[in-house]
């Protein structure tokens, strides 16, 4: 059974949305799609909240389906994907990330 990561972000002050979505595109969506744990990884921003005039708490949200924990574990703590959570974590603020199995 797969397991589903939602990590929910902001950028940082002084980082761009031109420049995080740059980098998401170039680098980190290739990545991560890349490692054989992955089953399927995207990334997405909030456009607004349903029912409500307010900003969401959260500017962007990535969806990361895991094939295999314990290989994801291995595929992260490789040299590349080091560098890119470095990279990741330069930009990005108030960063949560959410286990979830799927229920049905």
């Amino acid at each position: 059974m797969s397991t589903r990561i939602l990590a929910l972000f902001n950028l940082k002050p002084g980082v761009s949305v031109e420049d995080y979505e740059r980098w998401s595109r170039t680098v980190d969506i290739p990545a991560v799609n890349g490692l054989g744990s992955i089953e399927k990884f995207e990334v997405f921003m909030a456009t607004g909240l349903l029912g409500a005039d307010g900003a969401p708490p959260y500017a962007y949200y990535e969806i990361i389906d895991v094939a295999d924990m314990e290989q994801f574990g291995r595929d992260v703590a490789g040299e590349t994907m080091q560098k890119v959570a470095g990279e990741f974590q330069a930009m990005t603020d108030d960063l949560v990330f959410i286990l979830s199995d799927r229920l049905v």
